[in-house]
């Protein structure tokens, strides 16, 4: 049954911590939105306010599809850096930029990951698909050069930032408070994936051998495994939200 048994608030206590310690508020200028939301939530607006209606079971099921395929799309993106990183981790300019951007793909996986957990949520079982097939492509590109594996990044980030806008345009359809926690989080992951992308194009992404069969191969590629929301009638979309 793809519906799961839910926590019964139903999300989306994004924790103070990450799953390993590390701080899901960092003490920037830029707060995580959870921790905004959670400013915002004071006792005197909250005992005001009458108590959100629940949600249906289609709702809950769809979004336990997508915390399932983002957590498997966020596992695939670290392992891409990983493979990447093995390769630049010696290279005084490209290493750093990578490690920038797998950094904030950690954190990305991480909350997926206490998500996930939280709300009693199978995860996917292709684990060890995603994880040999991100690093082996990004491993790959990399040897073929720093414009080919910036041309991975900007192909792989432009699917995960138009798959992030396909969840943000269905949980805009939903007028719930943990929901607006999840959109919260949804778009800064989204603007973070849209600034690797543009990190990529500065980086010479499309000056990469063959860049408009390389851009177009990884940019179906990763749709076809866990990415394209609205796209679940695909294989591999269809094994990931149900599997």
């Amino acid at each position: 049954m793809l519906a799961p048994r839910l926590a019964r608030s139903i999300l989306l206590r994004v924790p103070r911590r990450a799953v390993h310690g590390t701080a899901y508020y960092p003490t920037s200028s830029h707060p995580h939105p959870a921790q905004q939301q959670h400013e915002q939530d004071s006792p005197s607006t909250s005992a005001s306010r009458p108590p959100p209606p629940p949600l249906t079971e289609q709702q809950k099921a769809m979004i336990a599809a997508m915390l399932r395929v983002d957590q498997a799309g966020e596992l695939g993106a670290n392992w891409i850096y990983a493979g990447q990183m093995a390769v630049f981790k010696s290279d005084p300019k490209v290493g750093p930029v990578v490690q920038h951007m797998w950094d904030q793909e950690k954190f990305h996986l991480s909350t997926f990951d206490h998500l996930i957990g939280h709300n009693r949520v199978r995860p996917t079982a292709l684990r060890p698909l995603w994880e040999f097939a991100g690093y082996a492509l990004g491993a790959g590109t990399a040897l073929l050069g720093k414009e080919a594996a910036m041309a991975c990044t900007e192909a792989v980030e432009t699917v995960i930032g138009q798959h992030y806008n396909d969840q943000l345009r269905e949980l805009l359809k939903i007028n719930h408070p943990e929901v607006e926690k999840l959109r919260a989080v949804i778009k800064q992951f989204r603007d973070e994936e849209l600034e690797h992308l543009d990190t990529a194009l500065d980086h010479d992404a499309k000056n990469a051998p063959a860049y408009p069969g390389l851009n177009a191969v990884i940019q179906q590629s990763v749709s076809n495994l866990s990415i394209n929301f609205h796209q679940g009638c695909r294989a591999a979309i269809w094994v990931a939200t149900r599997v």
